[in-house]
């Protein structure tokens, strides 16, 4: 059965190709499903970027109808996609620049839906004990939360503070309950006006992998790009906005064959052994070819590079200094 969130039935001409994303990012289907059907544009998506400087770029996407949402399996509202480069030998300063381009681009979403004096519940979703799915729950500690102090000890609280609170409920695995019916319990009883998500992607390119940030107005399905669909995280579900903080900390075996392939073409190319076939081999998107071959012999496991560990903790900062800083 195919996962509805992560494949769609694209049209090309009078023929129909199953597109498979497998990504949770917005600005990564768009370009799949363009280079799928060879479109310059897609009817219903927008698109504006920004560089901030040699290491950091914005895209903002916007679908706004229905074609943009059946083109790429994502709803009508905002997606906003920070790049960051070598993130793998970031200093402070680069650090920092990127928390506060993030604070930027947070200030604005939040503002679209809340009021500087709004409630805001942040969670941070992944377990723990797993590094590439830990970014959620190590972001939590580092939230500068307010509501225990406003409601007990208002007197030692600048005037005009934000509510702010913060819960990482673990997964579905340890706790045995769904995420969003442990969410909806905390919402109904402290009512919040927005609630941010943090979590752990998955990527269709290895260069993103904790060198991406993506924000969205429209909630989450947690587990969506590799295939362990959760129930969502949204308006719908909560009954209040959700904004949506997630940065790519995996992709399948067959992204890093296709991105390697790519890596091997252009070498060859260099080096004048190039001929049409190799030229045609670079220009197509190998992923459902490779994922054929390695599936059968369940090769295609979901990977992660040997740096995690340092990658999750200066994303962790980036994002837990941008949140605090869009409060």
């Amino acid at each position: 059965m195919l996962n509805e969130e992560n494949e769609r039935i694209s049209n090309k001409g009078d023929t129909k190709s199953v597109v498979n994303f497998r990504t949770d990012l917005a600005s990564e289907r768009r370009e799949i499903y363009q280079k799928a059907n060879q479109l310059e544009e897609i009817d219903g998506i927008e698109v504006n970027q920004e560089e901030i400087d040699e290491n950091i770029k914005v895209e903002r996407v916007k679908i706004t109808n229905e074609n943009g949402e059946k083109a790429i399996g994502k709803p009508v509202g905002n997606y906003i996609t920070i790049d960051i480069k070598k993130l793998k030998i970031a200093q402070e300063e680069e650090i920092q620049k990127a928390a506060e381009t993030l604070t930027k681009e947070l200030k604005q979403v939040i503002g679209n839906h809340v009021d500087s004096q709004g409630e805001i519940l942040v969670v941070g979703l992944g377990n723990i004990y797993v590094t590439p799915d830990a970014l959620g729950p190590k972001v939590i500690n580092e939230i500068e939360v307010t509501r225990h102090i406003i409601n007990y000890l208002p007197q030692y609280v600048e005037e005009g503070t934000r509510m702010v609170s913060a819960i990482s409920p673990g997964v579905l695995g340890t706790t045995g309950i769904e995420t969003v019916e442990i969410l909806k319990g905390i919402v109904d009883n402290i009512h919040p006006k927005l609630v941010v998500v943090i979590d752990a992607l998955a990527s269709r390119s290895i260069e993103r992998i904790s060198s991406t940030v993506q924000l969205s107005d429209t909630g989450i399905v947690p587990g969506a790009g590799v295939g362990n669909t959760r129930s969502e995280i949204s308006q719908n579900t909560l009954g209040v906005p959700v904004v949506a903080i997630g940065i790519p900390t995996v992709v399948e075996t067959a992204v890093l064959v296709n991105d390697c392939l790519d890596l091997f073409i252009e070498k060859l190319q260099k080096e004048a052994k190039s001929n049409d076939y190799l030229n045609q081999l670079k220009e197509e998107d190998n992923y459902e070819e490779i994922k054929e071959a390695l599936v059968p012999n369940d090769y295609n496991l979901i990977v992660t590079p040997k740096e995690i560990d340092d990658l999750i903790e200066n994303m962790k900062e980036i994002v837990a200094s941008g949140i605090n800083g869009a409060m």
